[in-house]
């Protein structure tokens, strides 16, 4: 599974980059503070625009609520790289081994079940 998708993990760490230049930040706290309030921000806003889908839409994906879903999930993508640069983690990395985590639970027959490591 992660040698088909070498080449393109450098651009992740080409977009947390450009993240990078957009990126301000009130001047208190940690730095990563500020981006992990802001993932968990977002990620509730894409459950807002699901949540409406089902009471306004009948359940039914319109294609201006999918878009409305699209541009909530790329400031899910820019809060998670920029968390990431924070802790010094490069996002290529944490692309690379989430996918080595889920190969290898699949693999074992674990991709069902509870906890971290199984």
């Amino acid at each position: 599974m992660l040698k088909s998708f070498a080449m393109g993990f450098s651009d992740f760490d080409k977009y947390q980059k450009e993240c990078g230049k957009t990126a301000v930040y009130p001047k208190i706290g940690e730095k990563f503070v500020y981006p992990l309030l802001g993932l968990q921000g977002e990620t509730g806003e894409v459950s807002e625009k699901i949540k409406k889908l089902f009471r306004d839409d009948g359940g039914k994906l319109t294609k201006e609520r999918k878009e409305e879903i699209a541009k909530e999930l790329g400031d899910v993508l820019w809060y998670l790289a920029q968390l990431s640069k924070e802790l010094g983690i490069k996002f290529s990395d944490v692309a690379k081994g989430n996918l080595k985590k889920l190969a290898s639970r699949k693999i074992r027959g674990k991709i069902h079940g509870d906890g971290d490591n199984r």
